[in-house]
């Protein structure tokens, strides 16, 4: 059932995309069925372009006939959906789980607007269930992860430190993290040296679209801050 709610909370989404714009793709298994949907509607005529925050995201759209264009030359976005590990009923979400938090933070920040797509599972009263990833410089691994220790119950290095991002860095992943205030922890993060990003969205989700047993929810920034 998690599946089926994510395409169709996905194909609510992609929805929003018209012909011309410029979309930022996320990272993961529910952004996966929007790249499927976005390929569907090229194929019928849709005219897009778009950029990819990871490498396979990328290789997935090319293979469906989308344009994607390097982020490194782009300087805003028109629309970027993704995916998230958790999201609070204002709109603050955690996202990594993929690896890919620093890519779709960047591009996150050059978007006009952010949608996230989920299973409604991903909705929480509070966040701190899901761990929170933080990429690390591998130069500084070890300062770095003793001083994550301050803010998780317990720190693992993704697959014991054989992980790496696309951008060659390692995540650490934060169990049983402080939850209570995260823009705190988002500025602790990072002023961490060594700590190149981490998986807190505060800001950056203007609406999300959340789909339970068949249904799609919409919720806007404006009206969950309400």
């Amino acid at each position: 059932m998690a599946d089926a709610d994510k395409r169709l909370a996905a194909e609510a989404a992609a929805a929003e995309v018209q012909d011309g714009m410029l979309i930022g793709l996320g990272t993961g298994s529910t952004a996966a069925f929007l790249i499927a949907a976005l390929g569907r509607r090229v194929a019928a005529g849709l005219r897009i372009e778009a950029v990819a925050t990871s490498d396979a995201s990328a290789a997935r759209a090319r293979a469906l006939g989308i344009a994607v264009l390097d982020f490194a030359d782009v300087a805003m976005v028109d629309l970027t959906i993704d995916g998230a590990d958790e999201i609070a009923p204002d709109l603050v979400a955690v996202k990594g789980a993929g690896g890919a938090m620093l890519r779709e933070k960047a591009v996150a920040a050059a978007s006009r607007r952010m949608v996230v797509i989920a299973d409604a599972g991903k909705r929480v009263a509070r966040l701190g269930a899901a761990k929170l990833p933080v990429e690390v410089l591998p130069f500084a691994r070890a300062s770095v992860l003793h001083r994550l220790e301050r803010w998780a119950e317990w720190v693992e290095q993704r697959d014991g430190g054989a992980y790496r991002t696309d951008n060659g860095n390692l995540v650490a992943d934060l169990h049983g993290w402080d939850s209570g205030d995260p823009a705190r922890l988002a500025a602790a993060l990072q002023a961490i040296p060594g700590v190149v990003g981490h998986g807190l969205f505060l800001t950056e989700v203007t609406a999300a679209y959340l789909a339970r047993d068949g249904l799609v929810a919409r919720v806007e920034r404006d009206a969950a801050s309400g």
